[in-house]
C-alpha cells in the first residue's frame, strides 16, 4: 500500500470508508472517525503508527496481525468496525457534539440491525461526548445499544500518549475475555 501524497490526503476531507460489519458479531468496534490517512487509501486504522491492529492482535482478537487492507478478514474473528462519525478530518477535535448525538443515533440504528453482542466504543472521551456520559471510565457501561451491550476503551491512536501500548493490549484483552464469556 503506497502511501498517500499530500495532495491525496487534501483530498480526503470529509470522505467516508465503508464499514466492516456482519449480523451477530462478538464485538463492533466503533472509532471515532476516519483520519485523512484512512480516507485517502480506503482502509480504517490505516495510518501508520496507529496501534489498532498490533492491539488487537496482541489482545487475541485476531489470529496474526492484519494489515488494514485485510480489514475484511476481520468478520471471520467475529468482528467488525464502525465509526460515530462518517467523515474524514485531519483531527478528532474538529468534530462537534452534535456530530457524536448524531453518530450515537446511527450507531443504535446499526446495533438493531446487525445485533452484535458488544460494542466497543475506542476513545474513551468520543464515548462520554455521544453518550453524555462526563464521567464513564473504560471497561464495560451501564447502558446498552439495542441489545448489545457497550464498552468504552482509549483511541487507539499513536497520538493517544495517554495509553501505553501495553495498556492498550490489557483493556483489550479484558474485552477479548469478556466477549468470549457471554
Amino acid at each position: 500500500m503506497n502511501r498517500p501524497t499530500r495532495e491525496e490526503l487534501a483530498a480526503a476531507v470529509g470522505r467516508t470508508v465503508a464499514d466492516v460489519i456482519a449480523p451477530n458479531l462478538n464485538v463492533l468496534f466503533c472509532g471515532i472517525n476516519p483520519s485523512l490517512y484512512s480516507a485517502a487509501v480506503g482502509h480504517h486504522f490505516a495510518r501508520p503508527g496507529n496501534r489498532f491492529w498490533k492491539v488487537i492482535c496482541a489482545a487475541g482478537f485476531t489470529p496474526r496481525l492484519l494489515s488494514p487492507h485485510e480489514e475484511q478478514a476481520l468478520l471471520a474473528c467475529g468482528c467488525g468496525i464502525t465509526n460515530f462519525v462518517e467523515r474524514a478530518t485531519a483531527q478528532a477535535a474538529e468534530i462537534k457534539n452534535d456530530e457524536f448525538e448524531a453518530g450515537a443515533a446511527r450507531l443504535l440504528a446499526k446495533a438493531l440491525q446487525y445485533r452484535p453482542k458488544i460494542i466497543a466504543v475506542l476513545g474513551l472521551e468520543a464515548y462520554r461526548r455521544a453518550f453524555h456520559r462526563p464521567h464513564a471510565e473504560c471497561g464495560r457501561q451501564i447502558e446498552r445499544l439495542g441489545e448489545a451491550l457497550l464498552w468504552a476503551l482509549p483511541n487507539p491512536s499513536g497520538l493517544n500518549a495517554h495509553y501505553q501500548y501495553h495498556a492498550l493490549v490489557e483493556l483489550f484483552s479484558e474485552l477479548r475475555r469478556f466477549s468470549q464469556s457471554t
